[in-house]
C-alpha cells in the first residue's frame, strides 16, 4: 500500500484512538448476522404489486409482528397492526374516525407508539445503532432515541418518559412519529433490495417504481431485456426506441410515453391518420378494467401500426451491417410477396392476414417515407430531452448491470448463452470469439459505450444494444428469433413458436449450474443462480426451485399478462442469515381491499435452505469491503503511529 494512500486516510484518523476506535467498531460489525436481502423480478410496471411487497419485506413484517404479539393480539388486531406499519396514512385516518372520545384515542395512540417502538426495537436487534439511527425520520432521532433505550429500574425517569409521550400527542405531532416509526420497520426489515430485471413495459406504472427505487435506501439492479431496450431508446437506438412505442401502444399504455416523459406522440399519430385504417390484429390488449372509446381504440391501433411498420423498417439495415448478428432470416419485408400477398419464411409460404403495408416500397421496402424519418428523428430528439426519463436512464445505469455476483449467489435477468451439450456458446464480435461471462461483459462494455454517446446512432455499439434485445446469442433474448411479425400477419401459431436456448432447459441439470456459477468466479458447492425473464408456470406443476437449489426462478407473473400462465401473481425471495425462503404471492387487487379487511396477498413460503450456523456479516460482499478497510486501518496504525 502507498505511503501517499495511508497519508490521505491519516487525515481522517489522525490519532492512534481513532484508528484503533475504528477498527473495534468494524471488527465487532463483521460478527453481527448479515442483514435480509429481498429479491424481486420481472415487476413490468406493476408499481401498486411491487409497492405492497417492498412494504411487507414478502410477509417479513408480519413475521416480526407476530413473533413479539401473537400473545397479546388476535388474528383480526395482529392484521389491523400490521397494515398500520404497511400504509400508516392511510391506516391512521381509518383508525382515528372510528374513535368517540379523545381520552380513547389519546390511549390508542399511547399503546400503539410503544408498540411501534418495540417492534423498531426488535427489527433493528442485529444493526448497530448507527445504522438504527439512519434509518429514523430525521426529525424525531432524539426522541425516539430516548424511548427506544430508556431505562428507568429506579424509576427517577418515569414522568420524563410520560410527559414525553403526553407533549408529542398534544403538540399535534404524534400521527408523523407513528408514520415515522412505520416506515422505519420497513426499512428494517430489508437490509438490501435486488431487482432482477424487467422494471419496464406491460404494465402501467414503470415511473413509479423507478422513483421508489431511487428513493430506496440499499438497491442493485440487474438489467432484463426491456430495461435495456428502453436504455437503449435513450441511447439514440431509433430501432429501441420503436419498439417501446410499439409495446405502449399494445397495452394501451402511450400515456406513459406521452404524459410521464413528455414525449409528443402528435407527429406519429398525424402519420398514422393518413396512412392506416382499423385492424383487428393492432388493437390494443385489454389488462386492466379501463374502458377506451372507440375514437381512443381506433386512434391507438393506427399508431400501434404506424410505429410496427416503422421498427421493421428500421430493422433492416441493422441486419445488412452487422452480418456477425446472423440475422438474415430475419429481413422480412424482403420475405414479402405484397402482390400476391404472401410471405415465404425459412422455405415455407405463408398467406398474410391483417396487414397494414401502405408506406412500403415493394421494390424498396425497407426506405422510410421521408414522413416516417421525420416523425422518428422527433421522437428520437424528445426522448433524449426528456428530463425525468433522463433521470431514470441514469439510475438503471448507474445501479444497474447485466449481472452481479453478491453473497456467493449469481443474479441474472435471462441466460448464460449455451450449446445442447452445455458448453458455452460462442459468438464472433467484430473478429473476436466471446462466451460465457467474457460475452456478457461485451455485452454490457458496448451498452454503457452506447449510453455515454447519444449523439451516434447507427454505430456498432447502439445496434448491439438492440441485438440484446432481440439476438440468439443475447443473454437477454435467449431465443433463436423473435416472431413479432409473425404474430401480426401469420394465423399459423407454429411460426409465433419462439425457440429458446438450451439454456432454458439445461438449467434444470444441476452439474451445468455448477459449471456455471465456476464460470462467473463462485463457489459450485455453496452458491445459486437467482435467474428471471420466464414465468414459471407454477399452474402446469412447474418448480421454481431446480437442479436441487442451485437454481431458483423467481420470475411467477407480476405482470397481469402473465397471471393467467403462471396461476401466481409473482416469486420473492428472502435471503437472511437463517438461509433462504422463496414466498409465491396471490394477485394484489387493491391497496383499499388491504387497508379495509387487513387482507395479505402472501399464499406459501417454501425454505430453500437453512444455515448450518447464522450467517455474519463477514461472510459477505460487505464483509469483504470491511476486512479490506481494517487491513487498511492497521497498515496505517504500522505506517505512522508504531514507529
Amino acid at each position: 500500500m502507498s505511503s501517499k494512500y495511508l497519508d490521505l486516510l491519516a487525515e481522517k484518523y489522525d490519532s492512534e484512538e481513532k484508528v484503533a476506535t475504528e477498527i473495534i467498531n468494524l471488527e465487532a460489525i463483521l460478527n453481527l448476522p448479515k442483514g435480509t436481502e429481498h429479491f424481486v423480478s420481472d415487476l413490468h410496471g406493476e408499481y401498486q404489486a411491487f409497492q405492497h411487497v417492498l412494504r411487507n419485506g414478502s410477509g417479513n413484517v408480519k413475521v416480526k409482528i407476530k413473533d413479539l404479539f401473537k400473545d397479546e393480539m388476535g388474528e383480526e388486531e395482529l392484521n389491523e397492526f400490521a397494515t398500520l406499519v404497511y400504509y400508516p396514512e392511510e391506516k391512521l385516518s381509518l383508525i382515528k374516525s372510528h374513535f368517540s372520545s379523545k381520552k380513547e384515542l389519546k390511549e390508542w395512540y399511547i399503546e400503539t407508539i410503544e408498540r411501534l417502538l418495540k417492534l423498531v426495537s426488535y427489527a433493528s436487534s442485529k444493526y448497530t445503532r448507527s445504522k438504527l439511527r439512519k434509518a429514523l425520520p430525521k426529525q424525531f432521532v432524539y426522541i425516539i432515541e430516548e424511548l427506544l433505550y430508556k431505562t428507568d429500574e429506579f424509576t427517577n425517569k418515569k414522568d420524563y418518559y410520560a410527559k414525553m409521550l403526553e407533549q408529542i400527542i398534544s403538540l399535534g405531532q404524534v400521527d408523523k412519529l407513528i408514520v415515522g416509526l412505520a416506515y422505519t420497520m420497513q426499512r428494517l426489515t430489508v437490509d438490501h433490495l435486488h431487482v432482477v430485471g424487467d422494471i419496464y413495459d406491460r404494465g402501467p406504472d414503470p415511473h413509479k417504481i423507478m422513483d421508489t427505487l431511487i428513493d430506496y435506501h440499499s438497491v442493485d439492479i440487474q438489467w432484463g431485456n426491456h430495461d435495456v431496450l428502453w436504455i437503449g431508446a435513450y441511447s439514440g437506438s431509433k430501432v429501441c426506441l420503436a419498439n417501446i412505442i410499439r409495446i405502449c401502444a399494445r397495452y394501451n399504455n402511450l400515456d406513459i410515453i406521452e404524459d410521464v416523459y413528455g414525449i409528443n406522440l402528435r407527429p406519429l399519430l398525424n402519420l398514422a391518420e393518413k396512412y392506416y385504417e382499423d385492424n383487428p390484429a393492432f388493437h390494443p390488449k385489454r389488462i386492466s378494467d379501463e374502458q377506451l372509446t372507440e375514437q381512443e381504440q381506433l386512434q391507438i391501433t393506427k399508431i400501434h401500426q404506424a410505429i410496427s411498420i416503422i421498427q421493421f423498417k428500421l430493422e433492416s439495415p441493422i441486419i445488412k451491417r452487422r452480418s456477425c448478428f446472423a440475422m438474415e432470416d430475419r429481413l422480412l419485408l424482403e420475405k414479402v410477396d405484397y402482390e400476391k400477398n404472401e410471405a415465404t419464411i425459412h422455405g415455407k409460404t405463408y398467406a398474410l392476414e391483417n396487414t397494414c403495408f401502405a408506406t412500403i416500397d415493394p421494390e424498396h421496402p425497407a426506405r422510410l417515407l421521408e414522413e416516417e424519418q421525420q416523425v422518428i428523428d422527433k421522437l428520437l430528439f424528445s426522448i433524449q430531452h426528456s428530463e425525468k426519463l433522463s433521470r431514470h436512464m441514469k439510475f438503471l445505469m448507474k445501479k444497474g448491470r447485466l449481472y452481479l455476483q453478491y453473497n456467493g449467489n449469481l443474479l441474472i435477468h435471462g441466460c448464460i448463452p449455451l450449446e445442447e451439450n452445455g458448453d458455452m456458446k460462442e459468438m464472433k464480435i467484430e473478429g473476436e470469439g466471446y462466451a460465457g461471462r467474457e460475452l456478457l461483459d461485451v455485452f454490457e462494455e458496448y451498452t454503457r459505450y452506447a449510453f455515454a454517446h447519444p449523439e451516434e446512432t447507427d454505430d456498432f455499439a447502439t445496434d448491439m444494444v438492440w441485438y440484446q434485445w432481440t439476438g440468439e446469442n443475447s443473454s437477454l433474448f435467449g431465443k433463436r428469433e423473435m416472431t413479432t411479425f409473425e404474430r401480426y400477419f401469420i394465423a399459423d401459431k407454429a411460426t409465433h413458436k419462439e425457440r429458446k436456448n438450451p439454456y432454458y432447459h439445461l438449467r434444470e441439470d444441476e452439474d451445468i449450474c455448477r459449471k456455471m456459477l465456476a464460470e462467473f468466479d463462485l463457489n459450485p458447492e455453496y452458491g445459486r443462480i437467482i435467474n428471471g425473464h420466464t414465468p414459471v408456470k407454477e399452474r402446469d406443476g412447474e418448480d421454481p426451485i431446480k437442479a436441487n437449489g442451485k437454481m431458483i426462478v423467481i420470475d411467477g407473473g407480476f405482470s397481469k399478462a402473465y397471471q393467467s400462465t403462471t396461476g401466481i401473481a409473482g416469486y420473492t425471495l428472502l435471503y437472511n442469515s437463517y438461509g433462504m425462503q422463496l414466498v409465491a404471492h396471490q394477485r394484489f387487487n387493491s391497496k383499499e381491499e388491504v387497508l379495509q379487511n387487513g387482507t395479505d396477498v402472501l399464499s406459501i413460503k417454501r425454505l430453500v435452505d437453512e444455515e448450518l450456523e447464522r450467517k455474519k456479516v463477514r461472510e459477505t460482499n460487505i464483509g469483504e469491503e470491511l476486512l479490506q478497510e481494517i487491513a487498511n486501518l492497521n497498515s496505517l496504525r504500522k505506517h505512522r503511529y508504531m514507529n
